[in-house]
């Protein structure tokens, strides 16, 4: 299933909520929605699942113009943040639930409702718990649950609203390898909506990043993370060291920082260093090593400009152990935005 989002505007009162939205999703992609609390993430998400209505703009699937049909008629499976599973029916009820209630025609035998709920359970490997209950269930099997029950009625598309989000850490993370893997076994159009950019870089083919009701950008994760074409995307997506400064004769310096900055406008601008691309140099500026940790295979060094301006490096263990003291640093590459 394809989806086509026109330039959809959604407004709340006062507030705009979405604005000028326009976005194309691919047959069979996975796309995450990444997005402060507040951009329009949400909002989009049940726009598109037709649980909202937008003011002005289209909604397509397949070239079809869904704007206005229901939930219902759209075909889209949904899983909640917080599971929405039925307390007194079994996961095995849970899961069958979309079908038992279809009527006539439309409704599956009991033999084939049994089989698709065990092809199921199997998928999100639960198998042999299709009894239980979802009070007797962790927190990340109530979710694969709730997964399961959106897969049931083989929906054209399959949205998620923060479905990791009420989950520790490392549940999360499992629970991020086991969508991609039910996504590549199915090929369902699915679309995520999260505010962990870790998770919408791991799990997404593209991702279209959200600011106050607009996309600033859309692309694989490697494209947001190393082409931000805005300065909010640079910001957000990632670790950055930002500088304030001023652009003048193709250079942006901001007190003891000096880069290049052909094409950026003359006049008031910002500069966006990743801790990565800060690398020991003899002809750079000086900063005073405060301290360094570990992060797995790399050691973060926390330094400190002469001009007081605060500093975070990313380096490997072995080339950690030469920032010691005052040392001197160069910015290998940066970002730099006419303010």
């Amino acid at each position: 299933m394809t989806i086509s989002i026109r330039s959809v505007d959604k407004q709340f009162g006062r507030y705009p909520a979405l604005s000028k939205v326009d976005l194309e999703i691919a047959d069979g992609e996975l796309l995450a929605l990444l997005g402060p609390s507040g951009s329009g993430k949400t909002t989009l998400l049940r726009t598109i699942a037709g649980l909202e209505f937008p003011d002005a703009g289209q909604v397509l699937f397949d070239g079809a113009d869904v704007t206005f049909a229901s939930a219902a008629d759209r075909r889209v499976g949904f899983v909640f943040q917080q599971y929405a599973l039925f307390k007194h029916m079994t996961v095995a009820k849970n899961i069958a639930f979309g079908l038992d209630v279809r009527k006539g025609k439309d409704r599956p035998s009991k033999d084939e409702i049994a089989r698709r709920v065990e092809e199921l359970l199997k998928l999100v490997e639960l198998d042999g718990l299709g009894g239980r209950y979802p009070s007797q269930l962790s927190g990340g099997q109530r979710q694969r649950v709730a997964l399961s029950r959106a897969l049931a009625v083989q929906p054209s598309v399959l949205l998620l609203d923060e479905p990791f989000g009420a989950l520790d850490a490392t549940v999360r993370k499992s629970l991020r390898k086991e969508l991609r893997r039910v996504h590549d076994a199915t090929g369902v159009t699915t679309i995520f909506v999260t505010h962990d950019q870790e998770e919408a870089l791991e799990l997404a083919d593209r991702v279209a990043i959200l600011n106050k009701g607009s996309i600033e950008q859309i692309g694989t994760p490697d494209q947001v993370h190393d082409q931000p074409e805005t300065a909010f995307v640079c910001g957000f997506v990632g670790e950055a060291n930002c500088f304030e400064g001023q652009v003048g004769g193709g250079q942006f310096n901001a007190g003891v920082l000096s880069l290049p900055a052909g094409g950026v406008r003359e006049g008031s601008a910002t500069a966006y260093v990743r801790p990565h691309d800060f690398v020991l140099d003899d002809a750079g500026f000086e900063v005073r090593v405060e301290r360094a940790h570990v992060q797995g295979a790399l050691t973060t060094v926390n330094a400190t400009a002469l001009d007081g301006r605060p500093i975070e490096i990313s380096a490997s263990r072995a080339e950690a152990s030469r920032f010691q003291g005052t040392v001197k640093i160069t910015a290998r590459k940066a970002h730099v935005y006419a303010a």
